[in-house]
C-alpha cells in the first residue's frame, strides 16, 4: 500500500516508436492525483548500462529514450512524482531495440507514429528556416535604410557646399570704396 500523500504508480506503461537506438515510453496516471513529474529507470537486461531519468514540473506522460544499443534487451519502470514524494515503481516492461537494418512491417500500428514524427521534424525545419529568412530580410532592410540615410546626409552636405560656392563673392570680400582707392594715413 502507498501512503495517502504519495501518488499511485503509473499504469499502462508501453513502449512505442521502437527503433535501433531509441524508443518512446508512455504511461497513464490515475485521475484525481496531483502528479508534478516522473522518474524512469532504464536498464539493459545484461546489466551493462543503467539510466535514471527524472523530470519535474511537467505534465508529460511520455519520454523518448535515446542512445540505446541496437538489438539489445531493456527493462523500464516508471514512477510518478507527487508533491510529497514518489510512487512505487510501475510493473517492469521489457522491450528489445531493432537492428539497424530492420524495418517496421507495413501493417505495423506504429507506422503512423513514425510518419507523424517525420512531418513534425519537417515543420520544425520549415519554421526555423522562415525565422532565419525573416531575420536576414530585416537585416537587409536595416542596411538599406542606413545606406539611404547616409546618402541623404551626404547629398545634403554636398548641396550646402554647392550653395556656399555659388553665392555672390561680394558678401565675403572687402567693401569697395567709391573713390577708387585705399586711404593712406600720413
Amino acid at each position: 500500500l502507498t501512503p495517502p500523500d504519495r501518488p499511485p504508480s503509473p499504469v499502462n506503461v508501453t513502449v512505442t516508436q521502437l527503433k535501433a537506438n531509441s524508443a518512446t515510453v508512455s504511461w497513464d496516471v490515475p485521475e484525481g492525483d496531483v502528479v508534478i513529474g516522473y522518474a524512469i529507470l532504464q536498464q539493459r537486461q545484461d546489466g551493462q548500462m543503467q539510466r535514471f531519468i527524472r523530470e519535474v514540473n511537467t505534465t508529460n506522460r511520455a519520454c523518448v529514450l535515446w542512445d540505446l544499443a541496437e538489438d539489445a534487451d531493456y527493462i523500464i519502470q516508471v514512477q510518478s512524482i507527487g508533491l510529497y514524494g514518489e510512487s512505487q515503481a510501475s510493473k517492469r516492461v521489457h522491450f528489445r531495440t531493432l537492428k539497424e537494418t530492420d524495418r517496421l512491417p507495413s501493417n505495423s500500428s506504429n507506422q503512423g507514429d513514425i510518419t507523424m514524427e517525420g512531418l513534425d521534424k519537417d515543420r520544425q525545419l520549415q519554421t526555423g528556416e522562415i525565422i532565419i529568412i525573416v531575420a536576414v530580410l530585416l537585416m537587409w532592410a536595416a542596411v538599406i535604410a542606413l545606406f539611404c540615410r547616409q546618402y541623404d546626409i551626404i547629398k545634403d552636405n554636398d548641396s550646402n557646399n554647392n550653395k556656399e560656392k555659388t553665392k555672390p563673392s561680394s558678401e565675403h570680400s572687402t567693401p569697395e570704396r567709391p573713390t577708387g582707392g585705399l586711404l593712406r594715413s600720413k
